[in-house]
């Protein structure tokens, strides 16, 4: 089973509500990508849990899926639209720290702050592993070890009572 289609309008329309509220923030010139977490809406719909409880603040994305989907790499500073399986924008995220790296510079903190199992980096590893081999299977590459990741960190900006 697959993740519904992006609501592009009602992306639009959340985007406009955080732009009205808070202008001096929202200066993006076009509206932010709009994507799901994970690949399958059990698994969206769970991450986006942890990001609503607070649990998760980080997250982690191959640099090749940038490149297939022809999305800039985010910045500091550059918001992005996170969206549950139903293709409904849910929180407004802001990147605030970025880096990019190979699966073994992966380290304890950042596995806590993705929020994910029993937030250690034996876990973290365990289960980005699997899921990349599984994203690289379905999109045409084999995922390894060596593939450049971006190790990212966000605070959700919107709605505010998200935060």
């Amino acid at each position: 089973m697959q993740n519904a289609p992006i609501d592009e309008a009602a992306a639009r329309e959340f985007w406009g509500q955080y732009r009205a509220a808070h202008p001096a923030q929202a200066t993006d010139s076009e509206l932010p990508p709009a994507e799901n977490f994970g690949d399958h809406p059990e698994l969206t719909d769970e991450l986006l849990e942890l990001v609503l409880a607070g649990t998760k603040r980080a997250t982690a994305g191959l640099v090749k899926e940038f490149e297939l989907d022809e999305q800039p790499l985010p910045r500091i500073g550059s918001h992005w639209i996170a969206c549950d399986s139903h293709g409904r924008p849910r929180v407004i995220l802001r990147s605030v720290e970025l880096r990019v790296g190979d699966f073994t510079t992966a380290d304890e903190a950042f596995a806590f702050d993705e929020g994910e199992d029993d937030r250690s980096l034996a876990t973290w590893r365990e289960g980005h592993s699997r899921y990349w081999r599984r994203v690289g299977a379905a999109s045409g590459f084999e995922w390894t070890e060596r593939d450049e990741i971006v190790f990212e960190r966000f605070e959700v900006v919107w709605p505010e009572f998200a935060r």
